[in-house]
């Protein structure tokens, strides 16, 4: 792909559509309110508002909450199963790992697929991808003709150890093609190459459940942005920090579930490479929702264990997918404040959404919000939300929060703080939960924070967590939208193949990756990408012989090929990792569960240069105005506008720096310093 032209990146949040567009080092952004009933008519208008010709575009990027929503607000297809016979109620039993054991309000997760909706047919492969029992076609014909009879068009098929031999998932897919060839099909292998069932299982059901949803949306999405000229490559940002094309994206949508936020960890990552910090705690506050996530030397931390929806008292629905390794909790700008039955001010997780939208927006909204609170304290301009593009409502705001005023006895603005220091409180805990209970120090790690509502929160938790500095990059309304068009194209194979992990093995390892790689050439090369062009990264999930847990472990292969002295290497490296993890180490024979290979293709990124801003502070004082900062008690505050701000200028708090999409809170004791690129560092002064 040449280097020319202009790289686009629209995300799709809660509350807000974000556009980025960079050229010649340059950024432009707009936003939109996100438009539920059809997310295309936001993103489209962020393109109308730009200044952007289409056909200069080269490259799209898109990350949607089109499937997360389906999913969350179980809004998707009615959708069949096959499995093997004897396996129909696999999404029932589930994994049996009830949270609260003596929880006598505990309800198991209901499935995507009703039990009348699922047929059995009889085959069975063993582990080592023997065939036990062949494929009866006969019962697989029968079950399509059930189930077009029924009205689905939407059909996932999961047979048991599919993942050592896929032949019978892939001979079903042939019968239904015969039988039903208008029908949506997944097969679990085609998601997932790895181990258990019951994860499998509901992989493949998600995928079904959300894929003729995200098809159509895409679909539009592409022919009207076709229309406007925009006929650049397109992708859709993955939740495993990378991207692919619209077609393989309509295929496996499932694999989008975490497409938006995941952008933000990348774009935290790669500034923290910028700025000569490696350790990075990304933290990203938007309308809806708060994300946190931890970046350990440089590198985004990826799972393929991970539950949906899950809490503390649910378990929620696994996904054997890569995702970035993400905590999320309903703590956004338009998250509600409530009181429980016991008395207790509550922060989320419902929120206002873009639609009515906080109470101050003016647009019906009732409900105190965050946003309502922090534009009762003095932290928000109620003439310069959005860049004044859209003006707050200050009387509106307090007219929400009154209800909660009267229910403790105070005034309007002592129930703003009420919600200010309970959704911090919250958002606290998540960023604790990615860094110290996972044995990290935060003082070893700064904290990049972004989101629209992100760097009026930071300056808070960042002193609450001890990191040892907060850093605000350019844009950070649109810092997700920002991430994506620093992303590759990437995709991740996982194979499970249980066996001894050393020299005596290395043969068989290195025929396996081989077969691996064969499968990412085949599949870059049908999105048009060359093939030699990939780079590869292999990795094997190792433990000791008669243990259960794995440490994911890099093969240490500095030359072609895998051998007796690339094992060694590897078993040293993981002697080393599982002493990290578990704080022990053994020096039993190991033996390898997963092998995992990682395959990018590189985009040409865009290049930010540095600003030139010359002046003086005093340039950029707007105005001086009352904020109240909570424990710090209320100050006269300078306010600042960013874009004015000289490089290398330091600003004392108590201040405020203002930009249209977002609001950096300094407070007394603390320093905000301007590096080359405009990037924001807050300290202790």
């Amino acid at each position: 792909m040449a280097d020319n032209g202009a790289r686009v990146a629209v995300d799709i949040g809660g509350t807000f559509t974000d556009f980025v567009a960079a050229r010649d080092g340059q950024l432009e952004l707009t936003k939109a309110s996100t438009t539920p009933d059809d997310f295309a008519d936001g993103v489209l208008e962020t393109l109308e508002k730009s200044s952007l010709d289409p056909t200069d575009a080269q490259q799209f990027v898109h990350g949607t909450t089109v499937v997360i929503n389906a999913i969350t607000e179980r809004d998707g297809v009615d959708c069949a199963l096959i499995t093997t016979d004897g396996f129909r109620d696999v999404l029932d039993i589930t994994r049996a790992n009830r949270p609260g054991m003596f929880d006598f309000r505990y309800q198991k997760p209901e499935p995507f697929v009703p039990r009348r909706h699922r047929w059995e047919v009889a085959e069975r492969i063993d582990q080592a991808g023997s065939v036990l029992t062949d494929l009866d076609e006969a019962d697989v014909r029968a079950a399509v003709e059930d189930i077009k009879k029924a009205g689905i068009d939407t059909i996932a098929v999961s047979y048991v150890n599919a993942y050592s031999n896929p032949e019978h998932e892939r001979r079903t897919k042939t019968i239904i093609a015969e039988e039903y060839p208008d029908a949506y099909v997944t097969l679990s292998h085609e998601l997932t190459q790895e181990y258990r069932e019951y994860e499998r299982t509901n992989t493949a059901v998600l995928n079904s459940y959300v894929r003729p949803i995200a098809d159509a949306y895409l679909e539009s999405l592409e022919g009207s942005l076709d229309d406007r000229g925009l006929t650049a490559s397109k992708y859709a940002m993955k939740s495993n920090a990378g991207t692919s094309g619209f077609e393989h994206a309509k295929r496996t949508p499932v694999e989008m579930v975490e497409s938006g936020p995941v952008g933000g960890v990348f774009g935290a990552a790669h500034l923290g490479n910028r700025i000569g910090e490696r350790n990075v705690i990304s933290f990203d506050m938007g309308g809806t929702t708060a994300k946190t996530s931890l970046i350990e030397d440089g590198e985004v931390d990826i799972e393929t264990d991970y539950w949906l929806e899950s809490t503390p008292n649910w378990e929620g629905y696994p996904l054997k997918i890569p995702v970035v390794d993400i905590i999320e909790i309903g703590a956004g700008g338009g998250s509600i404040g409530w009181i429980d039955q016991g008395g207790s001010i509550k922060v989320g997780p419902k929120s206002a959404g873009a639609d009515p939208g906080p109470a101050c927006y003016g647009r019906g909204g009732t409900d105190p919000t965050v946003t309502d609170a922090n534009l009762l304290t003095g932290r928000l301009n109620p003439e310069y939300f959005l860049g004044g593009e859209m003006p707050l409502d200050v009387d509106e705001a307090r007219a929400a929060l009154e209800p909660i005023a009267d229910a403790f006895g105070v005034d309007e603005h002592e129930a703003a703080h009420g919600i200010l220091r309970v959704v911090d409180s919250n958002m606290t805990n998540a960023l604790k939960q990615v860094s110290i209970r996972r044995g990290h120090d935060p003082r070893d790690f700064v904290l990049v924070a972004s989101g629209g509502a992100g760097p009026l929160h930071a300056a808070t938790l960042g002193r609450r967590l001890g990191v040892k500095e907060i850093v605000v990059p350019r844009a950070p309304g649109q810092f997700s939208a920002w991430g994506m068009l620093m992303t590759d194209l990437r995709k991740d194979y996982v194979r499970t193949d249980v066996m001894a992990f050393g020299p005596a093995t290395a043969v068989t390892v290195d025929d396996r990756f081989a077969e691996l790689t064969e499968q990412a050439r085949a599949a870059f090369d049908a999105e048009g990408v060359d093939p030699e062009e990939l780079e590869l990264a292999r990795s094997a999930d190792l433990r000791y012989a008669g243990q259960e847990h794995t440490v994911t472990t890099p093969l240490q292969d500095d030359h072609d090929g895998i051998d007796d002295r690339t094992m060694t290497a590897t078993l040293e490296r993981f002697h080393e990792l599982h002493e990290k993890t578990y704080n022990f180490h053994l020096d039993d024979p190991a033996e390898v569960v997963n092998l995992r290979l990682t395959a990018t293709a590189a985009v040409p990124r865009p290049s930010i240069e540095p600003v030139d801003r010359t002046g003086s502070v005093d340039d950029a004082h707007k105005e001086t105005r009352l904020v109240d900062y909570g424990a710090d008690g209320e100050h006269d505050a300078r306010v600042y506008e960013r874009d004015r701000l000289p490089v290398e200028a330091a600003i004392d708090g108590p201040a405020i720096v203002e930009e249209p999409a977002c609001t950096t809170l300094v407070h007394p004791d603390q320093r905000v310093t301007v590096d080359d690129y405009g990037t924001l560092h807050l300290t202790e002064a």
